[in-house]
């Protein structure tokens, strides 16, 4: 699966890099993603609506959130 990552992406993690947040959290969630496996409950996440139907989210930690879209050619498997 390709990964690709936003502008504001790459903003935001040099903002969490510098903030001490633990990056490794943020990587686990984007190896189980991009290894087509879906999330666990804990992560709470869910589809978005609105502008944003087509993306979903996912909560790192409870202040800390990943805002994410696949697309149809690399769907999620169990």
């Amino acid at each position: 699966m390709k990964i690709h990552y936003t502008t504001q992406f790459k903003k935001d993690y040099k903002r969490i890099k510098k903030q001490n947040k633990d990056l490794s959290k943020l990587r686990t969630v984007i190896e189980k993603l991009s290894s087509k496996h879906i999330l666990e409950q804990s992560y709470r996440d869910h589809p978005l609506s609105g502008k944003w139907k087509d993306h979903r989210d996912c909560h790192i930690e409870p202040d800390w959130l990943l805002i994410y879209r696949i697309t149809s050619e690399c769907e999620r498997t169990k």
